[in-house]
């Protein structure tokens, strides 16, 4: 966390991460402070940047059944931006990423089932510019990344 966080801001961070939708009395009570230290903390921590927003998470981002995965991917030759524009064209490729390394892109990859899965990665694999990928499924979840707005 944040340096400039104490145990209370963490405590309350940690909270609102599992549960923004929390009212401010019930975050006072499980921290044992005032609403009105909860409130002043909340607006401290937005302002100064450590909270950079609140957001939405929808059923079915969190659903266990769909296949997800992130594809490892080799660009041949300088054309990654012509990969990766491709790429983003497509609505099962919900993240892409650079990296160092033997992969020059990463892209998260999630489907409804195996099928859709297997016809998405054939496409990725027809996109010019690619040489080589390798997917790897992901089975769990074992935290859940905090959710960014813009």
């Amino acid at each position: 966390m944040n340096k400039l966080m104490d145990d209370t801001d963490q405590r309350l961070v940690a909270a609102l991460r599992a549960d923004g939708r929390r009212s401010v009395s019930d975050l006072a009570l499980d921290i044992g402070v005032s609403r009105a230290t909860i409130r002043a903390r909340m607006d401290r921590l937005v302002a100064s940047g450590v909270i950079a927003g609140f957001t939405v998470q929808l059923t079915s981002d969190l659903q266990d059944h769909r296949v997800r995965a992130l594809t490892l991917i080799e660009v041949e030759g300088k054309v990654a931006n012509r990969v990766a524009a491709r790429l983003r064209g497509l609505p099962a490729v919900q993240a892409i990423h650079t990296t160092n390394g033997r992969w020059d892109l990463i892209a998260e990859v999630v489907t409804e089932d195996l099928q859709s899965f297997d016809d998405v990665l054939r496409t990725i694999r027809l996109i010019d510019g690619i040489g080589v990928t390798e997917s790897n499924l992901l089975l769990s979840t074992l935290k859940q990344p905090a959710l960014r707005t813009a």
